[in-house]
């Protein structure tokens, strides 16, 4: 199958309900090179059938594993922050908030071998690029859970979290200011345990 197939896949099958991405990526978990057609796809920034793709990936990485987006993480990190549709960055921000939660996960896993200090790099920048612009309440929230884990591991990314969930996010509404504080109280549980 080519991208003429995916195409055909994402106008044909895919909605928003639960079934039919479900359909979607069942045929797409059977054809490997359907797959990476469809990470490549959800970088068309311009085209809207971006979003499906998107909402598809993420289903697949949510209900069939994380590991699917290992061996295209060069392409993930190096162009989530050109998303242009709100639907197509809140999928991608749950991506990032998975990669960031095996990543900090005690269990040895795949995602802690493949995930290089550049694509954590690349998440956090476009995190806080996420956090300063206008988005959706979902993708802040993703964003603050990605940013506390990674967090952990680079020193000076929960102190400006810090400053902007105070100095913006809890202002916001009220679901920026529950997850904000629930980040906050994470983040003093962390540097108490240190």
């Amino acid at each position: 199958m080519n991208s003429d197939s995916l195409i055909s896949i994402l106008n044909d099958v895919v909605n928003a309900s639960k079934v039919n991405r479900t359909k979607a990526a069942n045929i797409i978990l059977n054809d490997e090179s359907l797959f990476k057609e469809l990470v490549k796809f959800v970088f068309n920034v311009d085209d809207k059938l971006s979003i499906k793709a998107a909402w598809i990936l993420e289903w697949i990485c949510t209900h069939h594993g994380i590991d699917y987006i290992l061996p295209y993480l060069d392409i993930l990190t190096e162009n989530i922050g050109k998303l242009k549709f709100d639907s197509a960055i809140r999928p991608c921000s749950k991506i990032c908030e998975r990669l960031a939660m095996a990543y900090d996960s005690k269990n040895d896993n795949n995602t802690k071998v493949v995930l290089t200090e550049s694509h954590i790099d690349l998440i956090i920048e476009t995190g806080f690029d996420w956090l300063i612009s206008d988005q959706k309440i979902a993708v802040r929230a993703y964003t603050m859970n990605t940013l506390f884990f990674f967090g952990k591991e680079k020193d000076w990314v929960h102190p400006e979290l810090k400053h902007l969930i105070t100095s913006k996010i809890v202002y916001e509404s009220k679901g920026t200011e529950a997850r904000g504080k629930h980040v906050l109280y994470l983040i003093e549980k962390f540097n108490n345990s240190k």
